[in-house]
């Protein structure tokens, strides 16, 4: 069954929550609401949160310098070695900080550079990042699901509605303090990385060479930057501007390249080129950045639009329109909800440490749930019960230990009785076989000495104990045989005629669970026969058929 969940982008200029369920191979969208601020910390960006419903199960991404994604080279060992090595990881490195950190770890699929080997991707981020959202949520009215770094959400929103090919891909989210990077290779991810950056260089840039505030700045950079290589400006302010965009520009284009030369050093793939570069977030509406990161890079840059393949009809019109205006800006809360949706979905959930041990604590055993209930209903009694009800269930709870110790000793007793049952049916196999071997020798001399014609006679009858291809007796399936050996007198008239007679006559004396097979000699001077009354009832069926 899908789960409906809400992927939540909280932006330091903008919260993106975008609620629906995967399904059909595309994600359809039930609610979607785009809120921007003013430039303001995490905690803040909460505050100016109002989604217009409430965001359950929420799957809550994070970016920027509280979040870390490293790759450890270890070989292919089982699962539980795995997490040993991982929990160790984090140890030394949240020792090395001095902070709390919450993590979780997924191996990134195999590549032929690292044959015998997995390079595993391992994501951790502050507990106080993570508790400052989880307040945020609370006051939204929301629950979470877990968190997951803003670029494994880039990489499921590629993987489920981008065109998967061959070659290898660059997709940057341009956020507005923080750049989220993915290099794949086909539908196989590479590396996954967070860059502090974005939109904001842009606008610091232009802020300081106009001496304007930020806002004016942001004003300036959408309306009349223009970074495509040789555009024409229609005035001074215009050139100005664009001269004081290409610098961050430049900063962008570094980064996005040493991103490929991190990732050639950390996991190994020294031979790895990049074929083209998407973009998406807000960042990545500014004009001609595209061409101007094309030029620098010499592969070709174009847009990441997923909403194109994504179904938004149970939208209201409002809603879709907001949609609309903020695709680009909303891929990565598309990536974050079709990742707690879809499962199968590659996948890294945080948890602060409080929340993961409540989880795995629900999730155990049986008996750990069962002990949980337990506990919770001594703790329930004992603050509403008074000490005479304390009485009455100590005498109700030694009655039950009383019938527990009747039911255990009528198991063990019926246990056993089974166990000598079993050899009793054994034992009675054989004796009901030893009569029935008796008893069916005994009806084949009566039935054969009434039948018998006057010019034949027996001239050997034995019963065996065995089995019979040609009687449907199965090696492990021994049954009582009795084999008969005759005699016809030399010119004896219509011998054929009276064998077959004393056949039928035989079979219709013994009876209709009758398997018999006879084999006279060409002239009916010798004949044998080979019957059995307790043949497998497969075998009687197919012998009467």
């Amino acid at each position: 069954m899908t789960r409906t969940v809400t992927g939540v982008d909280i932006g330091t200029r903008a919260n993106k929550f975008l609620r629906g369920s995967y399904k059909g191979n595309t994600f359809h969208v039930s609610n979607f609401s785009y809120v921007a601020h003013a430039p303001s910390s995490i905690a803040d960006a909460w505050g100016a949160a109002d989604s217009g419903f409430k965001p359950e199960s929420a799957r809550i991404g994070v970016t920027g310098r509280d979040v870390n994604l490293r790759y450890t080279r270890v070989p292919q060992v089982p699962d539980w070695q795995l997490k040993k090595l991982m929990r160790f990881e984090v140890e030394e490195i949240g020792g090395q900080s001095g902070a709390e950190v919450a993590s979780d770890f997924n191996v990134l699929p195999a590549q032929a550079e690292n044959e015998g080997e997995d390079v595993v991707l391992l994501a951790m981020a502050r507990e106080s990042l993570l508790e400052t959202h989880v307040q945020g949520l609370a006051s939204a009215g929301g629950n979470l699901d877990a968190f997951s770094p803003n670029a494994l959400a880039l990489y499921n929103a590629w993987l489920r509605y981008g065109v998967i090919e061959d070659d290898t891909i660059l997709l940057a989210n341009i956020g507005h303090e923080n750049v989220d990077v993915i290099l794949v290779r086909g539908a196989d991810l590479l590396f996954a990385r967070n860059l502090s950056g974005g939109s904001k260089l842009f606008d610091d840039a232009l802020a300081e060479r106009f001496g304007v505030s930020a806002t004016k700045a942001e004003e300036l950079k959408r309306k009349i930057v223009d970074l495509t290589p040789g555009a024409q400006s229609k005035d001074p302010t215009a050139e100005k501007a664009s001269r004081s965009a290409s610098a961050p520009a430049g900063a962008l284009l570094s980064l996005l390249q040493s991103t490929v030369m991190f990732c050639k050093s950390q996991v190994k793939l020294t031979s790895l080129r990049v074929d083209r570069v998407l973009l998406c977030g807000g960042g990545a509406a500014l004009k001609g950045l595209p061409k101007f990161l094309s030029n620098g890079m010499n592969v070709p840059v174009d847009l990441f639009d997923p909403f194109r393949v994504v179904e938004t009809g149970s939208l209201d019109p409002e809603s879709a329109a907001l949609l609309e205006d903020h695709r680009l800006e909303s891929v990565i809360a598309l990536g974050l909800a079709t990742m707690a949706s879809d499962p199968n979905a590659y996948s890294v959930e945080i948890l602060p440490l409080a929340l993961r041990k409540r989880r795995e604590f629900m999730g155990g055993t049986l008996w750990m749930i069962v002990a949980a209930s337990i506990a919770l209903a001594y703790l329930g009694w004992y603050g509403f019960t008074t000490q005479q009800r304390l009485s009455e269930t100590q005498k109700v709870v030694a009655d039950l230990e009383r019938r527990v110790r009747r039911a255990n000793d009528t198991d063990r007793e019926a246990r056993d009785l089974i166990a000598v049952n079993k050899q009793l049916s054994v034992s009675a196999f054989e004796l009901q076989s030893v009569a029935g071997a008796g008893e069916q020798l005994a009806r084949t001399l009566w039935a054969i000495g009434e039948t018998i014609p006057g010019d034949f006679w027996l001239a050997e009858l034995a019963s065996t104990w065995a089995f019979n291809d040609n009687l449907r007796i199965g090696r492990g399936e021994e049954r009582p045989i009795v084999h008969v050996e005759g005699r016809s007198r030399e010119g004896t008239a219509s011998p054929q005629q009276l064998f077959a007679a004393f056949i039928a006559g035989t079979t219709t004396r013994l009876g209709p669970d009758t398997v018999l097979l006879q084999n006279p000699s060409p002239n009916f001077a010798k004949f044998t026969m080979d019957l059995t009354l307790f043949a497998p009832q497969a075998a009687v069926t197919e012998a009467v058929q």
